[in-house]
């Protein structure tokens, strides 16, 4: 109990923190609570390793996460986000994790089918568990919900990306830090030695365990770019497995660096603010050194 309400004391002083930068003024509120949220940030960035065959030159893999249906985001807005990552035509698709803020309470399950299942990508779609697709009783929901959309759900898993002419990379899945049990050395164990490598994982701050094992690149999401970030002091909120990187691109390691790459997310949770944390939408381009 006390351990509840040490959280609920911080979230509160946090919120009283933001409305006394933002000077109480319905302006600054407003543009928090309905103008920042409501805008979308494109990444665009390349994948390059000496790893990736040329065969996967130009190949465009597009990720999305955190979009916390419920709580802030509706379906309206995913409707919009889903033709938008059509429009940009990917061959893969990547969600990592936090599809429902409250999964055992999200009670839009058949209007949220028909969009996930219109999201194309010739060579896959591809998700992760998140912290909140676990809570509630919801592991199961999420994984139902994902699979009859023709999602693969990774799982402490891997699974090769394979073009028509033989070449390939691995993907390889990792549960969540907070509510689940990563494992990497199972979810590598069917990968090959010299194969390009690539890491989804919920949690960002596991990237430090994953530079130690051969994984070239790690793409995360859970942070929220901090979610509501204030000038000279940073993000008021970081949660568990976020800390250390909390947004944008790292490199871990110097022989076999691993190159990790945080988005901010979609959606809200906790507090239904975003302040210089924009929603992002991230482009990843493969190319062979």
């Amino acid at each position: 109990m006390a351990e509840k309400q040490t959280r609920r004391t911080f979230l509160k002083r946090s919120f009283g923190s933001f409305l006394a930068v933002l000077g109480l003024s319905s302006g600054g509120y407003l543009y928090a609570h309905r103008i920042e949220p409501s805008l979308l940030d494109i990444s665009e960035l390349d994948i390059k390793h000496h790893h990736i065959p040329k065969s996967f030159d130009g190949i465009k893999m597009v990720q999305f996460s955190d979009t916390h249906l419920g709580f802030q985001y509706n379906l309206g807005q995913f409707q919009k986000l889903a033709a938008k990552i059509n429009d940009l035509q990917p061959d893969i698709i990547i969600f990592t994790g936090d599809l429902m803020d409250e999964p055992n309470k999200y009670a839009e399950m058949n209007k949220l089918v028909p969009i996930l299942e219109k999201l194309h990508a010739p060579l896959g779609k591809y998700c992760i568990f998140g912290n909140h697709d676990h809570g509630g009783y919801g592991s199961e929901i999420y994984r139902n919900i994902m699979e009859i959309t023709n999602f693969t759900v990774l799982l402490n898993e891997s699974i090769p990306i394979q073009l028509k002419d033989g070449s390939s990379i691995y993907l390889v899945g990792i549960d969540d830090a907070m509510l689940g049990n990563p494992d990497l050395p199972l979810a590598l164990k069917r990968v090959p030695k010299n194969q390009f490598t690539l890491l989804l994982s919920h949690a960002p701050d596991l990237a430090e365990t994953a530079s130690h094992y051969p994984i070239h690149w790690q793409i995360s999401g859970h942070s929220h770019g901090g979610q509501v970030k204030l000038p000279f002091i940073g993000a008021l909120v970081t949660p568990p497995f976020a800390q250390k990187f909390p947004e944008g691109l790292y490199t871990l390691g110097d022989l076999t660096p691993l190159t990790l790459y945080v988005n901010r997310g979609i959606g809200t949770t906790r507090l239904p603010f975003r302040f210089m944390a924009k929603p992002e939408l991230s482009i990843f381009t493969f190319k062979s050194e």
